[in-house]
């Protein structure tokens, strides 16, 4: 774990579920346009599998994986909200639902890349695409 990175306090919404992870000051949230992703529709962002701690629950979470079998979505099977998965194109590093974050919510990111899921990286020679760009501008008065 890096000295710049903060601990985060982290729960699905029933709160059966809980971790730590580790997460540098500065972060960018993404999106994937894959078909899991596009559905659950998660502002993500991404730590190493070691900077994740489950600490309350770990027998509370489910796993979907589909396809290759690589992507492991993590969610709380009492409520089934998605709190993290191991990502396909870095499977060295999970994806946080920043939802799930203590203080942090998708609305803090004025922009969101999305990345294309649908056209995967490992699918095609490693061409990483951008899909599109979400934007949050707060309603004014």
């Amino acid at each position: 774990m890096d000295d710049a990175n903060l601990i985060h306090q982290g729960s699905c919404h029933c709160g059966a579920v809980r971790f730590t992870v580790a997460l540098p000051d500065h972060l960018s949230g993404t999106r994937c346009n894959c078909s899991i992703c596009a559905m659950k529709g998660a502002v993500t962002v991404y730590a190493p599998l070691e900077d994740l701690t489950v600490t309350q629950g770990a027998d509370t979470l489910s796993t979907y994986s589909f396809n290759s079998g690589v992507a492991k979505h993590h969610f709380c099977s009492s409520c089934g909200i998605h709190c993290f998965h191991q990502t396909r194109s870095m499977p060295d590093r999970y994806g946080i639902n920043v939802a799930c974050l203590e203080g942090m919510s998708p609305f803090d990111f004025a922009e969101v890349l999305v990345v294309d899921g649908v056209n995967h990286p490992n699918d095609n020679g490693g061409l990483r695409r951008m899909a599109g760009m979400l934007r949050f501008e707060p309603a004014t008065g």
